[in-house]
């Protein structure tokens, strides 16, 4: 079926404004599709980091309350070979590097404050 050129163009004209159209519709979706994608990912972030930053503060401290008591017991095994004191020089190190432990955990936590902090506390701040 052959059309007249007065039809072709007529036909081209509306192909034209649909494609227009159909480019609007598209250009306004990807808007909103980003403007929905950031907020979305705002959402999302800080209970990520929050996540993880909480879940490397557990590690350090659980890290650092098993390294205080295996060097306890090294230190009280070593004590006890040289002195020939066994088994009371590990025993005793052992419950100091347990002891060291818990507080080391305790002032990650915030429970209780630095060294530093409470050797100054009495002092005047200028």
């Amino acid at each position: 079926m052959l059309m007249s050129p007065e039809e072709n163009k007529q036909k081209k004209k509306d192909m034209k404004e649909t494609d227009r159209h159909l480019s609007e519709r598209l250009e306004k979706l990807g808007k909103t599709l980003d403007t929905h994608l950031d907020e979305a990912s705002a959402k999302e972030e800080p209970n990520k980091t929050g996540a993880m930053a909480g879940l490397s503060q557990a590690w350090k401290m659980s890290s650092e309350f098993i390294a205080a008591i295996f060097v306890g017991g090294a230190l009280g095994w070593m004590a006890d070979s040289w002195l020939g004191t066994k088994p009371w020089g590990m025993i005793i190190l052992l419950m100091l590097g347990f002891a060291a432990g818990i507080l080391n955990v305790l002032r990650e936590a915030g429970k209780v404050a630095p060294p530093e902090r409470r050797m100054n506390s009495g002092k005047k701040q200028d």
